[in-house]
């Protein structure tokens, strides 16, 4: 948001920048108090950074819209299954005892997020976050029902018409669609997407889908038609806390004020004592929160990128040196740069972000296919037979894990003297849990104690993998 004293604040900036050279190259961090009322309108900028940007969001956009409807192996590609309790990634599941390995990657996420930060500053917020990318996506749909941020400025003054409100309800429709499509495109991560799209179209899904559909399309209609860069300023935590992650090597959004000031509007090829700012206030018009860069850095920056393809624009235009605003460090401003590796932070992040990386790829080569449970019959400890043999009785839960169905080998390890009566050869179904009996006998003869302990083994035919689990043999010795 713009300070309503933001040029005097600049005055005075460039006046303690004259009496010290160095603090005129600092990167001053301030809480900009806004008093700007009504609307921010977002002027629309081209450029390399906004190329950027627009690419990397369009991808992303498109991901997330066409991840659910990848198949694999005949089956959805990513599906959160919540009423199956599991989750499927490319013919990978992973079960409610497997989210530990989900915790390691947004565990891992975070500090690559913290990496970043240190180097780049806030650069998740303006190229890959989808609040950013779904708040321009109303901006643009916004801007060809409405016009410019002129115009839009002016039809929020203008009393209500029926051109006015023709246009306000086409742009409303229009972001209703969008969030409805989004809602359905987050609920089709949990539900099987083709099903859902063609349930919600023909008004054939159940009431909780429904619901959840709604919801998070409601969400999305307020977040980026109305909130906006509210959720940047108020709402966001990473806004709040990311500025401890800078240091004097991180890349910012930075307006040069030893180049810059005294700024002031002048022709093109005057001759002038000014500075290279020629106060046209094109980096407040573009940028997406509504603040002026030249107050120095500001938690509300997302560093997009907008306000410095507008000044290059401009200071193409005068025949000036680009980059008066630009991506740039403090030690850059004051000609002290280093190099990022020399940066403890850099490392620290980097160094984490490694180690969490190597425990997530240990915990998945470590992961097994099948999952065994025994459980002992509690109504009886053993039997005795006429053939003088003792039979303990179990219950063998079984997962297959896998998303095909598997034939499994059942058998008990350790002591020749323990036998497996009945089948030792089942089939389980793609991700199915099979509960199956099982005896186990012994001659009584062959044992020396009351209680011995057993293995069970169960591996997967055709394969290296197994899983085994201990148990308690009982007899009356």
């Amino acid at each position: 948001m713009l300070n309503s004293n933001s040029n005097s604040s600049a005055v005075e900036n460039s006046n303690v920048a004259k009496s010290s050279p160095l603090t005129s190259q600092r990167i001053p961090i301030k809480q900009i108090d806004s008093q700007t009322s009504g609307k921010i309108h977002i002027r629309q900028q081209k450029g390399y950074f906004q190329r950027i940007r627009t690419g990397m969001n369009s991808l992303l956009v498109a991901l997330f819209f066409l991840l659910p409807f990848i198949s694999y192996q005949g089956r959805q590609a990513i599906l959160f299954n919540i009423s199956e309790q599991q989750f499927i990634f490319f013919g990978t599941t992973l079960w409610p005892q497997d989210f530990t390995i989900l915790a390691w990657v947004f565990i891992a996420a975070a500090f690559l997020l913290f990496f970043a930060t240190v180097f780049w500053g806030r650069v998740w917020c303006g190229y890959l976050c989808p609040q950013t990318a779904w708040t321009f996506m109303f901006v643009w749909v916004e801007e060809r029902i409405e016009g410019s941020s002129n115009k839009r400025s002016a039809l929020d003054k203008a009393p209500m018409s029926l051109q006015k409100a023709s246009k306000r309800i086409s742009k409303h429709l229009a972001w209703g669609a969008i969030a409805l499509l989004t809602g359905c495109g987050f609920i089709a991560y949990f539900i099987p997407a083709r099903e859902l799209y063609l349930d919600i179209l023909t008004f054939d899904a159940s009431f909780w889908i429904a619901t959840w559909v709604w919801f998070f399309a409601i969400c999305t209609y307020l977040n980026a038609g109305w909130m906006r860069e509210q959720m940047c300023l108020h709402c966001c935590p990473y806004a709040r806390f990311q500025s401890v992650m800078f240091d004097a090597n991180t890349k910012t959004v930075t307006y040069d004020a030893a180049r810059g000031e005294s700024r002031g509007p002048r022709k093109r090829k005057q001759q002038t004592d000014l500075g290279d700012c020629v106060d046209c206030n094109l980096c407040v018009d573009v940028c997406p929160t509504g603040i002026d860069i030249r107050n120095g850095l500001q938690y509300e920056c997302i560093n997009c990128g907008a306000c410095v393809d507008a000044c290059n624009q401009t200071m193409e235009k005068f025949g000036y040196k680009p980059d008066l605003i630009s991506y740039a460090s403090e030690n850059e401003l004051v000609d002290k740069a280093v190099p990022f590796y020399e940066s403890y932070k850099f490392l620290g992040y980097g160094i984490a972000a490694l180690i969490m990386l190597t425990v997530i790829g240990f915990d998945i080569s470590n992961r097994s296919a099948i999952e065994l449970n025994v459980i002992r019959d509690r109504q009886t400890l053993y039997r005795e037979t006429l053939t003088d043999a003792i039979e303990n009785s179990f219950t063998l839960k079984i997962r297959n894990k896998t998303q095909q169905a598997r034939h499994y080998q059942i058998y008990v390890s350790g002591n020749s003297s323990y036998q497996l009566a009945g089948k030792s050869r089942v089939l389980i179904e793609a991700g199915e849990q099979l509960d199956y009996p099982v005896t186990v006998s012994a001659n009584l003869n062959a044992l020396d104690k009351s209680r011995s302990e057993i293995t069970f083994v169960v591996a997967e035919q055709h394969s290296h993998s197994q899983v085994t689990q201990n148990s308690s043999f009982f007899s009356p010795i």
